[in-house]
């Protein structure tokens, strides 16, 4: 995820502390881990999304 939206991993973890990402698709001991497409939707249906999204 962190790569994917180019953040370092301690974000992530606190996006997700904070219910800020979608459930993860799978969690594997302990760790969480989501589908491209969840990110993908997740990224382009966030707050700020638009204005991050460059014209046209």
């Amino acid at each position: 995820m962190a790569t994917h939206i180019r953040v370092q991993p301690d974000t992530v973890r606190s996006y997700r502390k904070h219910g800020l990402l979608p459930p993860p698709d799978q969690v594997e001991a302990g760790t969480p881990y989501w589908h491209p497409d969840t990110i993908r939707t997740w990224r382009a249906n966030r707050p700020g999304a638009a204005q991050a999204r460059p014209p046209g």
